[in-house]
Formats: C-alpha cells, structure tokens, sequence
C-alpha cells in the first residue's frame, strides 16, 4: 500500500493573503515541501520578501497582486495563471477583512459590505476561478475561523461571514467531488497575527480569551500551516467537506 505522502513537487498553488500572517507561513511550508507557490496579496510589492525567502530557502515562488473583494481582479489574476502556468493544484482562500470590532448594532454600513465583499463573495469567486483551472483536480482550502462556529464578541459580521465559509466549504466539497477537486476548511483559533492585534494588544481581552482556551496561549501562525500542508497533500486523498479546528481546545470548551 502506498503511504501518504507530503510531497508536492511539481504543484501549482495560490495563497492569497500571503504578504503576512497565517498566509506566509502557509506559503512558506507549501513551497517547503516542493510547490511553486503563487504569493498574493492585494499588492504584489508587499509579496515581495516572501518570495524573497521562499526562494532564499531553495523554494519556487512568485507575486501576484489580486484584492479578491474585486470580481474584476479575481477573473485577472486566473488569466494570468492560466496563461503562465495552464494549471492549477492547490489553492488556499486565506485572505480576509475584519475592518469593524464593536456592538453589532453599530455596524457600518460601509465595515458591513466590506466584510461581505471579501469574506463570502471573494471566497466564491476564488473558488470558482480556482476550479475551473485544476483541470487534473485538485485542492481549496478555505481559512475560516471558530468564530463560525462561536461568534466572536464585538465581530458580529466578520463572524457570520466566517460562518458562510464553512457552508461554502461543504457546498463546494459536494459539488466539485466528481471532479477531483477537494474543498476544506481550516478553522484558526486565536492567533496571533496583525489581524488579531485589536484583540492581541488588550491584555484584559487576551486573558479572558485564555481562560477559554485549554492550551492556555495563543497560537503562532506557523502552527496553522501543518494543518494546511495535510489538506493539500495526498496525505488527505479521501478528506473532503471537512473543518479542520486548530484552536488549542476552544471549542471543545
């Protein structure tokens, strides 16, 4: 019997969100293990040092601009890989807007579309983009967060458009199945990351949060990039439609 294997030699993917974070870290462990990975955030220059280091480190890598709140930008960016590449193997939805923390009453109109535009239309159309070009199958996975699953205090919309993710994820797990395309969630427990710096830089949030987490700290965004790693390789062949926690015990509480 053949074991599963990390290797992925020879694989086209795309991270958005990229320039930082979970998404650099991802990118880094993908192109680690023998992708050439696309770098992307909403600025190519600020992919930059990433490439910079994935391919300091003997890695294949490269950056492309792409906002995926724009529609316009989503369909760009798939012609280019299609154009360079005629391919593509694995892509990670990871790229997300958080721009209001408060009562979700007082949600801005304005923080309220954002949010959507991203975190549910970007997804989507990544994802169909995405698709279409894994024309040999292939692998997506969506970073969502257990703020789907638990609301978040004072991140009403961002929570609810987390919990849209994990239905897309199923959606899109079904449906592309008969074409060899696997679809995932990783759901991201606190982390610490630029994003999660409103929540991070308040000691008194941060030790309520802890109390809740039975690991007692929060994570570092390498720790989500193993999770990942697994969901695109074939050490994953047969999962699909799954959400992956790596929360350090939160909702297990």
């Amino acid at each position: 019997m053949t074991q599963p294997t990390f290797d992925l030699s020879g694989k086209i993917a795309l991270v958005t969100g990229a320039s930082r974070g979970i998404g650099e870290a991802i990118a880094t462990l993908l192109a680690a293990h023998g992708a050439h990975v696309i770098v992307s955030s909403r600025k190519a220059e600020h992919c930059t040092p990433v490439v910079d280091a994935i391919k300091a480190d003997g890695g294949s890598a490269e950056a492309m601009g792409c906002h995926i709140g724009d529609v316009d930008q989503i369909e760009a960016i798939f012609k280019v890989i299609d154009s360079k590449h005629g391919h593509l193997d694995i892509l990670v939805n990871n790229a997300a807007a958080n721009p209001y923390f408060g009562p979700i009453l007082d949600t801005p109109m304005g923080a309220f579309q954002k949010t959507v535009d991203v975190n549910i239309r970007g997804y989507f159309f990544m994802s169909v983009g995405g698709a279409k070009l894994m024309k040999q199958g292939g692998a997506i996975v969506n970073v969502a967060s257990v703020n789907g699953v638990i609301p978040g205090p004072f991140q009403g919309i961002y929570s609810i458009t987390k919990a849209a993710v994990i239905s897309m994820t199923q959606a899109f797990a079904k449906e592309c199945a008969p074409l060899k395309i696997r679809v995932n969630a990783l759901l991201p427990g606190f982390t610490d990351t630029k994003f999660a710096s409103a929540l991070t830089g308040n000691p008194m949030i941060l030790e309520k949060a802890l109390e809740h987490i039975p690991l007692h700290r929060i994570a570092q965004p390498d720790e989500m990039a193993g999770a990942v790693l697994y969901l695109v390789s074939d050490a994953a062949s047969y999962t699909t439609g799954t959400c992956l926690n790596v929360d350090g015990g939160y909702l297990t509480v």
